[in-house]
């Protein structure tokens, strides 16, 4: 905890430490801005990346999984999910399940795109780390997942 001087100079007045929760939304910030400046050049946006590494991790998402799991609403994702196709990145497809759902998965071109950013996206991972020992990511990895968990009912990605 800092302190703050007060009117007659003394250093007695605590000032309080900003939130956790604060201080995730502000890494969230941080990590998107930069993340949208790497993008920049391919026309995507870091939610619309975000949502591509969703579906390269777990293929023929629907929707409204898709939506859950890249943390934007169902309204938001229908619009990415038309900005993404038209740009040859995801394919739907019926489910054979269900045929009046439709399935989400990468093309090879989303691969792709994909591919071409995973060093820059690991770079800025790194220097986000890069004040870390080892053994203070691994735990970072660990009590961030169990915050998550604690949050939501959403399976780890």
């Amino acid at each position: 905890m800092t302190q703050a001087a007060s009117s007659s100079g003394s250093t007695d007045v605590a000032i309080p430490r900003p939130s956790l929760l604060y201080v995730v939304k502000q890494i969230e910030l941080a990590a998107r801005s930069l993340m949208d400046e790497l993008l920049k050049p391919t026309g995507i946006t870091a939610l619309q990346y975000t949502a591509l590494t969703v579906l390269r991790r777990r293929d023929g998402l629907s929707s409204a999984q898709l939506a859950r799991n890249s943390f934007v609403t169902a309204q938001s994702m229908a619009d990415m999910i038309t900005a993404l196709e038209r740009r040859g990145l995801i394919v739907r497809r019926r489910d054979p399940d269900n045929r009046r759902a439709l399935l989400i998965s990468l093309t090879d071109v989303g691969h792709e795109l994909l591919a071409a950013h995973d060093e820059a996206m690991d770079a800025l991972e790194e220097r986000m780390l890069s004040g870390l020992t080892p053994r203070q990511r691994r735990d970072l990895e660990v009590y961030l997942n169990r915050c998550r968990t604690a949050l939501s009912d959403l399976p780890p990605h």
